[in-house]
């Protein structure tokens, strides 16, 4: 009897506890938002406090979330678990863009409990940049302070090197707002980087460097370009174009003052006593590299959007990589098992490829041990089974007794190369890429 009694016990308790949960999961609830912050208005960049009092009387609160709109863009959002019923505290950024005029936004307070019932609240929040009293411009040497001198521009004068580097820093505006930096990302100044901006001028001295903290323009920066195409920021160092040229066209070099001491590869470019460059190989896409350390003009045959590779047919890119020679000097930039230094032998037409060397300069004349591969990297390389050579002064080693790896270039015992002369190697793949003919000629 007493057991009987308990399993009845039992099953009723059963029935009314899922009865209650039935009840519970059947009534949707209703969530309440109190405001308990009054938003007026506040600036891009804010960090914006909210005080927000929420309830539900029959179901237990699930989460608050308050969302930013820009226009139809929500561009922040803050989410906040409610357990229990009462006073939440949040804070909400107000994103900085680039170009994003004065005008009102939409802040959405989103209340939803467990049963996922939603209350929402819209609030109209006017916005407007901040007129920061003063920016900074901090370099390795120090800050320096930029003035304002119109409505977002900024300036500082100082006795700059030519060459400066530094991020930008704006102060904290009103009880909300943030310090914000201004720095360099995929060579553009950007919010929130710490990165240096690479500003330059053509000579030291005094001059100023701005920056508008609505559009982002900033200057000085020195402009150069290929045939009018502006070249690409690598480093402070390096800045690249790929640029189409036509055999026999005349290429222009803009922004660099000192042109006139830059070496000229004679693979691609002739000179003339004006100064005109003319570019030498086939007609194709060519990556340009200019190198600032170096003043040198790196030349680097293109498929499309990458470097070219040797094609089955014979034409293509043929790339040298190993020790002994190097551009504009073995002194300077000696190639070295260094992939990355790969030099881009001319195309010259008619499955051919030439390098220009100066013995004693871009070529050792007593010590050579380099290659040609079908490729800026490890992979595809030429050994003795498919190049061979005429040449008495050169040899294509096989390995073993021959003091070189297969394909790898020495020179003839007993025989160097003459200090100050031009040597042209060129690689002939006309009779098939497996039958290259290298000739080493003299000038």
């Amino acid at each position: 009897m007493r057991i009987f009694l308990s399993i009845l016990f039992i099953a009723v308790g059963m029935m009314l506890f899922n009865s209650c949960k039935k009840d519970e999961a059947t009534n949707p609830g209703n969530p309440v938002i109190t405001q308990k912050t009054e938003f007026t208005a506040a600036h891009f960049g804010d960090s914006l406090e909210f005080k927000i009092d929420v309830s539900d009387a029959e179901v237990p609160l699930s989460t608050l979330k308050a969302r930013l709109y820009y226009s139809d863009d929500m561009v922040s959002e803050t989410v906040i678990r409610t357990k229990t019923n009462g006073e939440y505290t949040g804070k909400i950024y107000v994103p900085f863009y680039v170009n994003v005029p004065n005008g009102t936004a939409t802040l959405k307070l989103i209340l939803q409990n467990t049963n996922l019932t939603i209350t929402e609240k819209e609030i109209d929040l006017p916005l407007t940049r901040p007129d920061f009293p003063y920016l900074t411009l901090v370099t390795s040497t120090g800050e320096h302070r930029m003035d304002r001198v119109n409505m977002y521009e900024y300036a500082v004068t100082e006795v700059f090197p030519s060459a400066v580097n530094g991020y930008i820093k704006a102060p904290k505006v009103g009880a909300s707002g943030n310090e914000l930096t201004f720095g360099w990302e995929d060579n553009a100044i950007a919010l929130g980087s710490m990165n240096d901006i690479p500003f330059s001028n053509p000579a030291a001295g005094s001059y100023s460097i701005t920056f508008n903290t609505f559009n982002y323009h900033a200057s000085p920066f020195i402009v150069y370009k290929v045939n009018g195409m502006l070249m690409d920021r690598i480093d402070d160092n390096r800045f690249k174009a790929d640029v189409t040229l036509t055999q026999g066209q005349e290429v222009t070099i803009d922004g660099i003052e000192d042109l006139s001491s830059w070496y000229i590869d004679p693979d691609y470019f002739s000179k003339d006593a004006s100064g005109k460059l003319t570019f030498l190989p086939i007609s194709g896409k060519y990556r340009i590299t200019a190198n600032f350390i170096l003043k040198y003009f790196i030349v680097e045959a293109m498929n499309g959007t990458n470097l070219a590779t040797l094609q089955a047919d014979g034409t293509g890119a043929l790339w040298i990589i190993g020790e002994g020679i190097g551009k504009p000097s073995i002194a300077t930039n000696q190639v070295g098992w260094n992939t990355d230094n790969a030099l881009c032998m001319a195309p010259v037409g008619n499955k051919k490829y030439q390098i220009t060397t100066v013995a004693g300069t871009s070529i050792r004349t007593d010590n050579i041990n380099f290659k040609f591969f079908h490729q800026k990297g490890w992979g595809g390389e030429y050994k003795n089974t498919e190049l061979s050579t005429t040449s008495d002064v050169i040899f294509v080693g096989s390995g073993g007794s021959s003091g070189r790896d297969p394909g790898n270039l020495g020179i003839v015992a007993g025989k160097t190369l003459e200090a100050g002369a031009t040597y042209v190697f060129t690689v002939d793949l006309s009779a098939g890429n497996d039958k290259a003919v290298l000739t080493v000629t003299k000038k």
